[in-house]
């Protein structure tokens, strides 16, 4: 452990997009709910003012679980599971539709009142933020509290807090008593706190890296920082494990990057069912042509342009492909994104039914140059 003393926080919402479906929808408080629905799925609203709520027994598709309430994880749902795996777990769990913008609505009142106390946050993504704690003097606690506070005032949502030395730390004490944790740790509970922990607690060690420590008798980071590291470099190379072995000890040097460029812009649309680029030729046409639309938004919004626009295909097998093309200068233009996505397309075989289309924008600027001239929109998926 790093001998510097620092105070750094990572501040996780509670639950993020359940909760704040929980604020619309506010009977359905204790109950098991998941999100992940598609419009189909939005609660009807009863003469009575009363709603009806989609089940999960009665769903059918290929949708994954985007969250759920601690009420529905306890009976085993989770992030990332397919929706008709979970209907068999929980059947009378209520399922609402995703609500991106209402989500960004939030997680835009929760950042601004962060900042309010301390400007100092690093963007971890909709729902989490790390705080560099180092510029204030007084009470840690009673600060951390003080944002909580702002924070549940500004959206009516909980969150959970924890402060340590670093950033790594501080992700895993964040997770530790949710929800509506505050938790507070310094290097020498590392021992007590942490090494009885998962490894999968660590950030960075992923089901295949658990999967192959579990292999070497190492479940727990204590048992990870017991570890000879010429073991560990045996198995898992030389950068690697060296990481894992700092991490054990809860070393990590990072700062709060209070300012951070995006790297690239996409958007991506799953289909509800599976669509044959000729046969659906004008339903795939015009979701393409919006796709494209909406990562010009997104640059605008940003203020980026790009000069390097990719595509993403997922076949009905899961197979993958991608493609990119570079331009001689950055864009934010919808009409030079989808002509050049559309080249992209016609790389890429077309004979097999697509579950999956995504449009990406890479090398990114900030604005500045000009951007070429609209051009014209053919026909992508043609006979």
């Amino acid at each position: 452990m790093s001998t510097r003393s620092r105070q750094i926080a990572h501040l996780d919402m509670d639950a993020f997009y359940a909760s704040v479906e929980l604020l619309r929808y506010p009977e359905l408080r204790g109950q098991p709910v998941v999100i992940g629905g598609g419009s189909a799925h939005a609660p009807e609203l009863m003469a009575d003012g009363s709603h009806r709520y989609a089940r999960l027994r009665n769903y059918a598709g290929r949708g994954v679980v985007t969250t759920s309430t601690y009420e529905a994880r306890a009976l085993g749902v989770f992030s990332g599971m397919g929706l008709m795996k979970v209907a068999q777990l929980a059947p009378d769990a209520i399922l609402l539709p995703t609500d991106f913008n209402s989500y960004r609505h939030y997680s835009r009142l929760f950042k601004t009142a962060v900042t309010s106390i301390t400007p100092n946050i690093e963007d971890r993504g909709i729902d989490e933020i790390y705080i560099d704690l180092n510029e204030h003097d007084g009470a840690i606690d009673v600060l951390a509290q003080a944002i909580k506070d702002a924070v549940h005032a500004a959206t009516g949502l909980s969150c959970s807090i924890g402060v340590a030395p670093n950033k790594l730390l501080a992700k895993i004490c964040s997770d530790l008593e949710k929800p509506d944790g505050l938790t507070i740790l310094s290097a020498a509970d590392i021992p007590l706190r942490i090494w009885p922990l998962s490894v999968k607690k660590i950030n960075g060690i992923g089901p295949k890296a658990a999967q192959k420590l579990a292999t070497l008798g190492i479940y727990t980071i204590e048992e990870l920082a017991a570890c000879d590291p010429a073991v560990l470099q045996e198995n898992f190379g030389r950068v690697y494990s060296a990481w894992l072995t700092r991490v054990a000890y809860g070393i990590d040097e990072r700062q709060v990057a209070t300012r951070s460029e995006p790297k690239s812009i996409s958007r991506e649309a799953t289909f509800e069912r599976d669509l044959h680029a000729r046969r659906d030729r004008n339903e795939l046409t015009g979701l393409f042509t919006r796709l494209c639309e909406r990562v010009a938004d997104d640059l605008q919004r940003k203020d980026y342009s790009g000069r390097t626009i990719g595509i993403k295909l997922r076949y009905a097998d899961f197979s993958t492909v991608t493609r990119d093309l570079t331009l001689p200068e950055a864009t934010d233009n919808a009409g030079v994104i989808r002509q050049a996505a559309g080249e992209c397309l016609r790389r890429v075989p077309l004979d097999k039914r697509l579950r999956l289309l995504g449009v990406r924008i890479t090398s990114l600027c900030k604005k500045g140059e000009e951007t070429p001239a609209p051009v014209a929109q053919g026909e992508l998926f043609g006979a």
